[in-house]
């Protein structure tokens, strides 16, 4: 049995190009644990970083190896008792056809509970992700003003309808006018601003001109000045990402207006989702049941064919697709 893979060749400078990826076929492990045909794997903004050989919270993806990221698949040969054959599974090894290795590398999941690809969203890393920023690092409470940039991507589209189940006013920041729409007929958020069509700086104060409590951070550049001028004081920004950095090839400039943090006692905290899976349990229990209940509505750009793989990553920082990003095999 042979797997195509797709390998990383280069570490790219600046934006990554289709020609730092190729597409191989390798010869299955017969050996391993476990045998998993792959169904589909997502592609996301971190695995840039991992692209640059320096040390960071994640070792840098290895060089004519396959990348690694997370895949939902089905098991087609098991050699332990834990798992049979047609078990559905989440595991790391993506952007391959068939995903081989040992028990541990592997999670069980209940198909019960939504399609095999929500566990690569909403129920998985994105949603566990959100849920982290709102309530674990910014501590959102009833009712307060929310910001959310790239609130039609992968984790802001699930963050902006949870701060709605507490009875948030919710503002989302996307690219384009059809995003804006989602986010504000499917999403329920109370307004969107189209971040390429006028200022944003005096949209966002337009449309909270009380202020905000929460800002969910993940772009970064002139969305985090926009915000830092419209917090309320003692306000709480949760970093989660800043994609507008990724693909800098010098460092630029902070913000200009940071010292805003300390006028109005903003507090500002970066986080990492793997830090906080002792919530795991919690979040799994309320996202299931706003799943199954209708309350989380997610977004999806499904891309046929792994060869595909590299133009979606590279989709991811044109602003051109909505929501989690997918690659079916």
């Amino acid at each position: 049995m042979r797997s195509k893979e797709v390998h990383l060749l280069h570490r790219p400078t600046g934006l990554a190009t289709e020609g730092d990826f190729a597409v191989r076929s390798i010869e299955v492990d017969d050996n391993a644990d476990l045998i998993v045909r792959n169904e589909q794997f997502s592609v996301d903004p971190y695995m840039r970083g991992r692209m640059i050989d320096r040390k960071s919270y994640l070792p840098p993806f290895e060089l004519n190896r396959p990348m690694l990221g997370a895949a939902v698949g089905k098991v087609v040969r098991s050699r332990v008792p834990e798992f049979v054959v047609g078990d559905y599974v989440t595991t790391m090894l993506g952007w391959r056809e068939y995903a081989t290795g040992r028990a541990s590398d592997f999670q069980k999941i209940d198909v019960s509970l939504g399609s095999p690809s929500t566990f690569l969203n909403a129920l998985g890393t994105p949603g566990l992700t959100a849920w982290t920023g709102l309530f674990k690092v910014a501590n959102l409470k009833q009712g307060e003003t929310v910001f959310v940039s790239a609130a039609a991507g992968a984790v802001g589209s699930i963050a902006c309808q949870l701060a709605k189940t507490r009875g948030c006013r919710v503002i989302g920041s996307a690219g384009s006018s059809d995003k804006c729409e989602w986010l504000t007929e499917v999403a329920g958020v109370d307004s969107a601003i189209n971040y390429k069509s006028g200022n944003l700086q005096t949209a966002l104060a337009e449309n909270a001109p009380g202020g905000i409590d929460v800002y969910f951070e993940n772009v970064g550049g002139t969305h985090l000045e926009a915000a830092l001028d419209n917090m309320k004081t003692s306000g709480r920004i949760a970093v989660c990402g800043m994609i507008e950095h990724y693909n800098d090839i010098e460092p630029r400039p902070g913000p200009r207006n940071l010292s805003l943090i300390i006028q109005k006692t903003i507090r500002m905290e970066g986080f990492l989702v793997s830090r906080y899976f002792e919530h795991f349990f919690d979040y799994r229990q309320e996202m299931s049941a706003l799943v199954r209940d209708g309350k989380i509505h997610v977004a999806e750009t499904v891309v046929s064919g792994i060869e595909k793989a590299p133009k979606a990553f590279l989709s991811l920082f044109s602003g051109a697709k909505m929501g989690k990003i997918l690659v079916t095999i």
